[in-house]
């Protein structure tokens, strides 16, 4: 009963924390727009899709860090608030496309298809965002018991190329400083370096 209370808490503020991106980036729209600030730079639009999509991989990746960090603190506890935060990764993606479709293309579809077509980070992106719509939608219990561990876990290794189509776009869309997406990158090599050692010690342990 004392682990469900303190979950529930620790819950709360794992949600309210993945608030707190949104939260700044519409208090800077807002001082810009009241008092003529530049929190949003020169460009807010372009600004506010990139803040988006960057926090939309900064989630992804903490999704995918919690079982080696529950490995290394030894605590399945944090195993808890994965799917929160790979909801909320879910979730910034979502204002990301619909920052780009609302902001940048002002709702034309023609226009959404055309840059599909013609612009290949935007197709990356797409791509990395319809592949990622059936991991939201089956991450509840029911699907897993619907599912079957064994193809929920197969169906959800999808984030693994799902994150790094992410970094690709990110890449691509960038010009001149490559810092931010190739931290993510090295990041990601690492969790995916973590992911085979894991499979390779598991099997290992089998044939003992």
């Amino acid at each position: 009963m004392i682990k469900k209370h303190y979950r529930k808490i620790f819950k709360s503020l794992v949600f309210l924390g993945s608030l707190i991106p949104l939260c700044w980036l519409a208090y800077a729209i807002y001082s810009d727009t009241v008092f003529g600030t530049r929190l949003m730079t020169a460009d807010p639009i372009q600004k506010l899709d990139r803040e988006l999509g960057d926090w939309a991989l900064i989630f992804i990746i903490l999704s995918l860090s919690v079982r080696p960090l529950a490995r290394l603190f030894k605590s399945n506890e944090l195993i808890a608030y994965r799917r929160m935060v790979g909801l909320f990764a879910f979730f910034y993606v979502c204002l990301h496309l619909t920052s780009y479709i609302g902001l940048n293309l002002q709702f034309s579809f023609n226009e959404f298809i055309q840059d599909i077509l013609k612009r290949n980070f935007i197709t990356i992106g797409i791509i990395g965002f319809i592949l990622l719509i059936p991991l939201a939608a089956t991450s509840t219990k029911s699907a897993i018991k619907w599912f079957g561990g064994r193809r929920w876990k197969k169906l959800h290794a999808l984030i693994y190329p799902i994150v790094l189509l992410g970094t690709l776009h990110f890449f691509m869309m960038v010009r001149a400083d490559f810092t931010r997406p190739l931290m993510y990158f090295i990041v990601i090599l690492a969790l995916l370096g973590f992911r085979f050692w894991s499979k390779y010690a598991k099997s290992n342990s089998q044939f003992r």
